[in-house]
């Protein structure tokens, strides 16, 4: 080679990098993994019913709660339409009154040093204890019991959006104080963004606290007929021995509380993928 080709060589070319393999993916591991282990376990489930010939009253078989489902998905879809608008609405009433009262806890130490532990309070009394005496107040039974569901609901929102407000730069504080920035500019400016993915992991938690919540206060009122949601359908499986239909309700319920937990991190991923550090990382 002379010295001109030399020269003339083009040198540090950029190489073209392999694309991922599809399965080696984060976003396909995320969804194939817990599918592989469902899929196992549902016929792990499968064999053991044949294979030990369980009756049905006992421990019905995935087949025959899928078949259940099916046959008898007027009652189940109209329970869970009821049971889905308590518990969206406890949801929204807990997210509302949280993030307010955690806007009031930030505005002094002193508030929250005399009021959190009326938000503990909440938390550690049992619903079961509490929601008979709401049912008896608030006479509407739908409203009644989005009140029990949202108070199971209210504490991680109050108590993440709160620890996410103080969670701020001190130098970014002190910033903001050298530039005489009002309260309102610090909250809206500063705590804010700084709270969202507090918030957001708080609404992770209540999402879920909402759901079971709505079931334990429909547990507690009892409601029949066209208004009855998921949880009257167990009962009613359950003095029936109707146990089929009642896994098949309780698949219904897990299955909401599994979409209610995507649909979170999904609206997490919208409000902070594009600048977040925990969303942002691929590890």
């Amino acid at each position: 080679m002379t010295a001109t080709q030399q020269k003339n060589k083009p040198k540090n070319l950029p190489t073209k990098k392999a694309p991922t393999p599809l399965l080696a993916q984060p976003r396909v591991q995320r969804v194939l993994y817990p599918v592989l282990i469902g899929v196992v376990l549902v016929a792990l489930w499968q064999w053991m019913v044949v294979a030990m010939e369980l009756p049905a009253y006992l421990v019905p078989s995935p087949y025959l709660m899928m078949q259940t489902l099916v046959t008898d998905w007027g009652p189940l879809g109209n329970a869970l339409l009821v049971t889905l608008k308590i518990t969206v609405l406890s949801f929204l009433l807990a997210t509302v009154a949280g993030v307010l009262i955690s806007f009031l806890f930030v505005q002094s130490k002193r508030i929250e040093t005399a009021l959190f532990p009326y938000a503990v309070l909440l938390q550690v009394t049992p619903i079961v204890a509490v929601a008979p005496l709401i049912i008896i107040w608030v006479k509407n039974p739908v409203a009644a019991m989005t009140v029990c569901a949202a108070l199971v609901a209210l504490f991680p929102i109050i108590s993440n959006t709160t620890l996410g407000l103080r969670s701020i730069d001190p130098d970014l504080q002190s910033y903001f104080k050298l530039n005489r920035a009002t309260r309102w500019q610090q909250l809206v400016r500063l705590r804010i963004p700084s709270a969202l993915p507090y918030f957001f992991g708080g609404l992770r938690i209540s999402s879920g606290l909402a759901l079971i919540g709505a079931v334990v206060a429909e547990f507690v009122a009892g409601t029949g007929g066209s208004g009855a949601g998921l949880a009257y359908q167990i009962l009613q499986a359950g003095f029936q021995l109707n146990i089929p239909r009642m896994f098949a309700a309780l698949l219904l319920i897990s299955l909401t509380g599994v979409a209610l937990f995507v649909l979170m991190a999904w609206l997490t991923k919208v409000a902070l993928g594009s600048w977040h550090a925990s969303e942002l990382s691929q590890d």
